[in-house]
Order: structure tokens, then C-alpha cells, then sequence
């Protein structure tokens, strides 16, 4: 009989893609949970539930592809190669990260303003264009980055 562990481990080989973001998620909503407590406030179970939404929407494919896009560009586990693959990912993919969270909620709150100006407007924040918007939003900043 094949141990839970062992059959974990052949999915997340069979299925990496979501195993890392599924692990993302997992990291991302655990530190936030650990940082609620260790402020010793009571637990904030919706700030956490966002945390791991932003997480699974975001970080983890962007992270999943660009680590995947760095370690084709960049081959090898030699020193020189860990370094510049560390380089690349601190000089290129920190600042896309980061921008993400300013150009995102300035694009949220442009989307949510000419909603309302709209006739017979509905709430973007619960309808399935807001939460595509907010996974592929991001993509004109990334892509213009990479250039």
C-alpha cells in the first residue's frame, strides 16, 4: 500500500502547476494566520481568506512562470548561475511584483468609479469580470516591464 506521502509527492510531480500554487496558498494564508497571532489580536479569518485568494489568483502563477521562464533562460545549479539567477529575479521580478499591488487597486478603483457612472450599474466587486480583472490585470505592467 502506497503511503499518503509517496502519493502526494507522484501528484505534485504529475501536476506541478497546481501543486505550487496550491502550496502558495498554503504558505501565503499560514503566515498571515502566524502574524494575527503574533500581534495577539483575534483571528481575522477574511483578511486571511483574501490573503490566500490573492495568492491563488496571483503570486503563484506569476511565480510558477517566471521561475520557469529563469530556469530555462538560466539552466545549472553552479554558484555563478544560483546568482544570477537571484540577480534577475531581485532586479527584474521584485519590482513587477511589487507595482503590482500599486497598478492593481489604482485599475480596481478606475473600474469601480465608471461602474458607478454607469445607468444601470451592478457591483463589480461580486461579478465573475471583477475576479478575472484581478488575476490578469496586472499583465500590461508586466508585459511592458519585460521589455
Amino acid at each position: 500500500m502506497v503511503s499518503w506521502w509517496q502519493a502526494l509527492t507522484r501528484a505534485a510531480g504529475r501536476y506541478p502547476w497546481p501543486a505550487n500554487v496550491l502550496l502558495y496558498a498554503g504558505f501565503f494564508s499560514g503566515g498571515d494566520a502566524l502574524q494575527q497571532v503574533l500581534r495577539g489580536g483575534p483571528a481575522d479569518w477574511q483578511h486571511t481568506r483574501h490573503v490566500a485568494t490573492v495568492a491563488v489568483a496571483f503570486h503563484a502563477n506569476l511565480n510558477y512562470v517566471w521561475l520557469s521562464l529563469l530556469e530555462r533562460a538560466l539552466p545549472g545549479r553552479a554558484p555563478r548561475t544560483i546568482l544570477a539567477k537571484v540577480l534577475c529575479d531581485q532586479a527584474l521580478g521584485g519590482p513587477v511584483y511589487v507595482s503590482t499591488f500599486y497598478a492593481e487597486w489604482s485599475d480596481v478603483l478606475a473600474f469601480c468609479t465608471a461602474d458607478q457612472l454607469q445607468p444601470h450599474s451592478h457591483s463589480l466587486a461580486n461579478s465573475l469580470h471583477w475576479t478575472l480583472w484581478f488575476s490578469v490585470g496586472h499583465l500590461p505592467l508586466f508585459f511592458s516591464t519585460g521589455r
